[in-house]
């Protein structure tokens, strides 16, 4: 089966930074693409940024130059360091990963259902 656990959330004031893991069981993090995505209540999910297995990386407008993607094989764990953190960022923060190649482009997909495992969440809240 597989599993994934998310944790590294908390609070923090605009303009800090958290580092989100997401720990991988019955799962190869480097096998096919993963992605971070958040929500808050009463709104869509949304793709925050996305890794490949080729290494090619996707991000959303909103957070790019601020968050930076990335995996640990050694750990089998996928990171999200979160920089320059603002209020608007303030989310249950999801870790997802493909169960297939994904053919449709070369970079990751950002789109909630283009994957197939989910981790639980975990909170991040930004306050100003």
């Amino acid at each position: 089966q597989v599993q994934l656990q998310e944790s590294g959330g908390g609070s923090v004031q605009s303009g800090g930074s958290l580092r989100l893991s997401c720990a991988a069981s019955g799962y190869t993090v480097s096998r096919y693409c993963m992605g971070w995505f958040r929500q808050v209540p009463g709104q869509e999910r949304e793709g925050v940024a996305a890794i490949g297995s080729g290494r090619s990386t996707g991000y959303a407008d909103s957070v790019k130059g601020r968050f930076t993607i990335s995996q640990d094989n050694a750990r089998n764990t996928l990171y999200l360091q979160m920089n320059s953190l603002k209020p608007e960022d303030t989310a249950m923060y999801y870790c997802a990963a493909r169960a297939s190649w994904y053919g449709g482009s070369w970079y990751p997909p950002l789109g909630e259902s283009e994957y197939h495992h989910w981790g639980q969440g975990t909170q991040v809240t930004v306050s100003s």
